[in-house]
């Protein structure tokens, strides 16, 4: 039987505006997944470290502050320092396209920019994030 999919969404940085999280967070868990909303001000250390406590599949990070690569770069550096790269990394915010690009070089999976589907989300999760065999 194959385990559900366990999902960290989190706000990283001083950016105080969660609702987007808080709706891909419930569509996620109303689709099946296991999910972990860590709430605001997380630092990429406190978000690595409940990925790692909670044995997480995937950590949905939302960033609408500017701070984006910092970030993004910060919790891939992390993880890969935990021995953790197999936890992948998506999220969503106002990222202009060459950041994206740049991101997705970093070796975050997927980024979601406004106007994204939570239906989009799910499939793409679905499609791209492996759960261990229960």
């Amino acid at each position: 039987m194959q385990a559900r999919i366990r999902v960290v969404v989190a706000k990283p940085g001083l950016d105080g505006h969660d609702r987007g999280a808080k709706v891909v967070a419930r569509a996620l868990r109303d689709a099946g997944m296991e999910v972990v909303y860590t709430g605001l001000h997380q630092t990429p250390e406190q978000i690595v470290e409940t990925a790692i406590q909670e044995d997480a599949d995937a950590i949905g990070l939302s960033v609408l502050s500017g701070a984006h690569m910092t970030l993004f770069r910060r919790v891939i550096e992390l993880l890969a320092e935990r021995d953790a790269t197999d936890i992948v990394v998506f999220g969503g915010g106002i990222i202009p396209a060459d950041d994206i690009a740049e991101l997705e070089e970093l070796g975050v999976a997927k980024i979601f920019t406004p106007g994204a589907t939570t239906a989009s989300i799910i499939e793409w999760v679905r499609a791209n994030v492996t759960t261990p065999v229960a």
